[in-house]
Formats: structure tokens, C-alpha cells, sequence
């Protein structure tokens, strides 16, 4: 190209961006090489090549094998947040000599593994784990960059989280159950969280001296520690847990199927808790804190309070029509239950009718505090004092006016519960007394278990009548097909705006044993959760 016609290119494109301001004059610029003749800057949401990938990923590896924390984070989309992680490794987690593995990439994926040395207090350790970062352009620069999060780090990181090494604050201890057998996270994946707490909780008192450890201190309030790697141990205090070792191992392969989802299996006897298990991505032990709608599974309550109100009873009437109107709200049934209008009340509960259990709360005797009244003083719920030994809600429901007072009667509206609130309902049905959960004996810190008044003896026999009903002929016979004995079950599914498939959720007796799964988004109540129950009630029961 002649000079000629190079500077009336150049002068073309300088009227241009006279007329234009912003991104694009300065990506048209940018673009120019020595020539002044050039091709358009990346844009930010232009699409990653396999080489850009490479490149970022390479660079973020490279720096952090050498200990240049500073070098890395400049390698990432968050340069503060990087740098400061990546530093607090080097300096309060004691983590060297890192080697970085990276796998096949898959798009802007990149998998890898690392391989490092913990040193501190004069010992050291390897360390070694997985993990997997994403390649994204910088939206000021397009520049190819390593999209941070924690994780990337460790995949049990959470933003404001820590890795920290040295003395343990509390001792290590060794959590057994009720046989004296050692529960430990390796064997009971799910039993993580919960370990980790008993030891925060009961380390100090359960006799053992600290360990020399990296951990993850959590920004979250209340999260204990989680131990990464022990360098040297300390002497582990013994904590009783009233856990059955074989009833754990039921309980984790069953929630292994579904995932989000939870169980958790107690005594009604004596309200100690057999197992608690969890299969969810986030780590929450939503079995003892989940709040969730528990949808027909409060169909136990909201009949315990009809039959003490004197609005009906398992042989009296309780009509399913096709659809019920309270407060200008209409409710229906689930697909499958089809109107009965000669029904009664046990027929309606094991067919799980919505529109009977909304037509009822109509009558007289029942008002906006009576499923409340109920659900606290004869099941022991939502009145916040539980002491389980471990963290865990205690359910709510509050009362409720409008269309609420409706759907709360059937499991939706303003009422929350967790699968432990559930399992403990069963049980008080079983039994008719309330015995509070407990994962830890009391004599342990004497804590002092929560009381309430139970359920009058005819109101438990119509209730048993009603749950075994389900669990033969009902929307739970498929779940408990197989199982034998004194059984009894309840089925629920919850909706939840934006969900596809509603909460599947299951409750039932076998014997001494009651237990309560959900499962997000599992579609309706047998399931999937109610295959989860089954098979725990069939291992412990």
C-alpha cells in the first residue's frame, strides 16, 4: 500500500471515531500494527479459543507452583480476592512444594490435580486433591483469565473462608455409635458436618489433647473447622452418639440415588436418632436443618388436630371433591386422586386428598391458630428448644389467616419443616408421646430435652389406623411393598415456584423405628423419597 493511500485509510478511520466515542473507537485503534491497517480487539464476550484456554490456565499454573501468589491472582478475573487466598496458603496454611497436573480440558474447563507439602510446628506432610477452574475474558480487558472462586483453590472453600495450620483449637475426637463403633467421614461421607461439629462442640470435655492440622476456617457463623490433613495427631477424646453404624450405612447408600436429597430414622421410644444422611452439592445437613414445605407429610398433624377439634375422625366423613375454595383460593388434587365425595377421613388421608383436608378447616371449632396450637404442644414443634447436640431447627407453624390457613393444613403456605421434624412427627403418631430427637445423649453436657403433651390415646390409635391405611392400600404402598410387621406411612409432595417437579417427600414406621426423607425436586412423594425410607426402615427396622 502506498503512503498515499495508508494515511486516507488512517484519515477515514479518525473520522469515524471523531463521530463515535466509547468501547469500539478504542478497540478499532487498539487494533492497528505498525501499518496502521488491523482486525477489531476481542471483545469481552467474544468466544474462547482452545489456546486462550491454555494460555490462562498455564500461566495461573506456573505461578502458583512457584509460590508467586501476587503473579496468580493476576492471572484471575477477582486479582484482590485471589491474592489474598492464595497468599494466606503460603503463609497461615504452611502449603509448599505444589505441583499442578492439569487434565484434558473440556470447552473452558480445565481439571487438575495437585500435589503439595503442608510443613508447620517442625512437621510435614503431603497433600494431595482435585479440583477444576474456568477460563472467561476480563470484561474491561478480553484478556483470556481464570474465573475465581474459591474453589479452585480447594474444592471445600466458600468465599471469606481460610486455609490455616497448627495447634487444632479444640482436640480431635473419635465419635462412636450406639455399639461403640467408630463412625468416621471416610466410611460415612454424609456424616462429615456433622463430625466436625461434635468435635467443636464436645472436644474440650471429651478428654483429648490438640492435633497438628490444616483446616478450613470458615467465614460462616457457627461452622466449625474442617480438617484437611493431620500432621500430627493429638490424643481423640471418645463422643457417644446414639448413630447405629448399620442403619448410617442404609441411610447413605439410599440418598446416594436421588440427589438433593436427605433422611433421617429415630426411635419413637426414645428419640434417639439412628441416622442422618445427606447427598446434596452444597454440604448443608439439611436433614436436621433443612426448612422446607413438607407438603401431605403435615397431613399427620393438621388430622391429629380435625380429630382432637371434633371436626371429624378416621371413620367419619372427610368428601374429596375434585376442587375446594377457601378465601378465594382454589386447591386440587394431585394427578391420580380422583374425587370420592362418600370418602372419610382415613380413605382421604391414605389417598392423600388436598381438597377434603381444605374443606375441613372450614368448620367450626378450627381457626387460624389451631394447627399451631396443635403442632406445638402435642408434636413439639416450632417452639425453638430442641437440644439435639448438634445444630438443627426445630420446624415452624405459625399461624396463619386467608388462603395460608388452607395450604398450611396441607403442607404448602407459611409452613417450614426438616426431615428430622418429620421423622419426629411419625414417631409422636406411633406412639402418641413425644420424645425430643437427640443425636447426643444428654448426659454428655446435661442438656435438658424439650418436652410437650402428646397425643390423647384415641387420637394415636386413629392416626396409626390412618398411616398403616397408607402404607397397605394408600399412596404409599408401592414404597413399603415388602416390608412386614407394625408399619405405617405418609406421603407428600411440596411445589415450589420455578421448580419443574415438586419436593418429594415420605415418612414412615416400621416397629421401633420412624424415619423422614426429602428429595428436591423428586417428583412426587413414593418416588423417590419414599424408596429412601423404605429401604432405611428395612436395614434398621
Amino acid at each position: 500500500m502506498s503512503k498515499g493511500a495508508k494515511a486516507a485509510v488512517v484519515g477515514t478511520v479518525c473520522a469515524v471515531l471523531l463521530g463515535g466515542a466509547g468501547y469500539g473507537a478504542y478497540n478499532i485503534l487498539s487494533a492497528f500494527g505498525d501499518d496502521g491497517v488491523g482486525l477489531l480487539a476481542a471483545s469481552p464476550d467474544d468466544p474462547l479459543e482452545a489456546e486462550d484456554v491454555e494460555e490462562a490456565s498455564s500461566a495461573f499454573f506456573a505461578a502458583w507452583e512457584k509460590g508467586d501468589g501476587h503473579a496468580a491472582a493476576a492471572a484471575t478475573n477477582d486479582e484482590a480476592s485471589a491474592g489474598a487466598l492464595l497468599d494466606g496458603m503460603t503463609e497461615q496454611g504452611g502449603v509448599g512444594k505444589v505441583r499442578i497436573t492439569p487434565g484434558k480440558a473440556r470447552g473452558t474447563t480445565v481439571p487438575f490435580s495437585v500435589r503439595a507439602t503442608v510443613s508447620v510446628g517442625g512437621k510435614s506432610k503431603p497433600l494431595a486433591y482435585d479440583s477444576e477452574l474456568t477460563v472467561v475474558r476480563g470484561r474491561t480487558t478480553a484478556e483470556p483469565l481464570v474465573d475465581w472462586e474459591p474453589q479452585v483453590v480447594h474444592p471445600r472453600l466458600e468465599r471469606g473462608d481460610t486455609l490455616v495450620a497448627g495447634p487444632s483449637d479444640v482436640p480431635a475426637v473419635e465419635a462412636v455409635d450406639r455399639e461403640g463403633k467408630v463412625l468416621s467421614a471416610e466410611k460415612y461421607p454424609s456424616l462429615g458436618p456433622v463430625l466436625d461439629e461434635l468435635r467443636e462442640r464436645y472436644g474440650e470435655a471429651a478428654g483429648g489433647s490438640p492435633s497438628l492440622e490444616l483446616v478450613i476456617r470458615h467465614a460462616a457463623p457457627d461452622t466449625a473447622d474442617t480438617s484437611l490433613l493431620t500432621l500430627a495427631k493429638g490424643k481423640a477424646g471418645k463422643v457417644r452418639t446414639t448413630l447405629s453404624a448399620g442403619a448410617q450405612a442404609a441411610a447413605e447408600k439410599a440418598v446416594r440415588r436421588y440427589p438433593e436429597s436427605s433422611v433421617v430414622a429415630l426411635k419413637p421410644s426414645t428419640g434417639e436418632v439412628l441416622a442422618v444422611a445427606n447427598h446434596r452439592s452444597d454440604g448443608f445437613n439439611a436433614a436436621f436443618q433443612g426448612r422446607l414445605a413438607p407438603g401431605s407429610t403435615m397431613k399427620i398433624v393438621t388430622a391429629a388436630m380435625l380429630i382432637e377439634k371434633g371436626v371429624t375422625a378416621a371413620n367419619r366423613p372427610a368428601p374429596c371433591p375434585v376442587e375446594a375454595t377457601w378465601q378465594s383460593q382454589t386447591f386440587h388434587n394431585a394427578s391420580g386422586v380422583t374425587e370420592n365425595e362418600g370418602a372419610n377421613l382415613a380413605d382421604s388421608f391414605a389417598r392423600s386428598c388436598n381438597t377434603a383436608f381444605v374443606k375441613l378447616i372450614d368448620e367450626d371449632g378450627v381457626t387460624n391458630e389451631s394447627l399451631t396450637g396443635v403442632a406445638q404442644e402435642r408434636f413439639g414443634l416450632g417452639r425453638d428448644d430442641w437440644k439435639t447436640g448438634i445444630v438443627s431447627f426445630d420446624g415452624s407453624v405459625p399461624p396463619s389467616g386467608g388462603p395460608d390457613r388452607a395450604a398450611n393444613a396441607i403442607g404448602q403456605g407459611q409452613v417450614q419443616l426438616s426431615p428430622l421434624n418429620v421423622a419426629s412427627i411419625t414417631a409422636t403418631a406411633k406412639t402418641g408421646v413425644f420424645k425430643q430427637p437427640y443425636l447426643v445423649p444428654a448426659e454428655a453436657d446435661g442438656r435438658t430435652f424439650a418436652t410437650a403433651r402428646g397425643l390423647a390415646p384415641a387420637v394415636a390409635a386413629q392416626l396409626r389406623q390412618m398411616m398403616h391405611l397408607t402404607a397397605t392400600q394408600g399412596s404409599g404402598r408401592e414404597a413399603m411393598a415388602g416390608l412386614g410387621g407394625d408399619i405405617g406411612a405418609k406421603t407428600g409432595s411440596a411445589e415450589v415456584d420455578g421448580q419443574e417437579l415438586p419436593n418429594s417427600w415420605f415418612t414412615g414406621y416400621r416397629g421401633d423405628v420412624a424415619a423422614a426423607a426429602v428429595a428436591q425436586q423428586g417428583g412426587r412423594g413414593g418416588q423417590a423419597a419414599g424408596p429412601v425410607v423404605a429401604e432405611v426402615l428395612r436395614a434398621a427396622g
